[in-house]
């Protein structure tokens, strides 16, 4: 598990996408998440803008991270 350290309140579901370079854009991210399996806390998700905070694990493309 790779962790993701923030200095802000939260990211969003997109953003961790393109930092961890798993889409180039933020316009691929809808794409990427229609055709992509990503879960937060185990739970499948879907929405681009999922505010995720300190403690969230993210698993995607069997990657898994954990926002600190």
């Amino acid at each position: 598990m790779k962790s993701l350290k923030i200095t802000t309140e939260y990211i969003t579901l997109q953003q961790l996408l393109k930092i961890e370079n798993v889409i180039s854009s933020g316009g691929e991210a809808k794409y990427f998440l229609a055709e992509n399996e990503v879960f937060v806390n185990g739970e499948k998700e879907n929405r681009r803008g999922k505010k995720l905070y300190p403690g969230d694990i993210v698993k995607v493309l069997g990657k898994e991270f954990k926002i600190e």
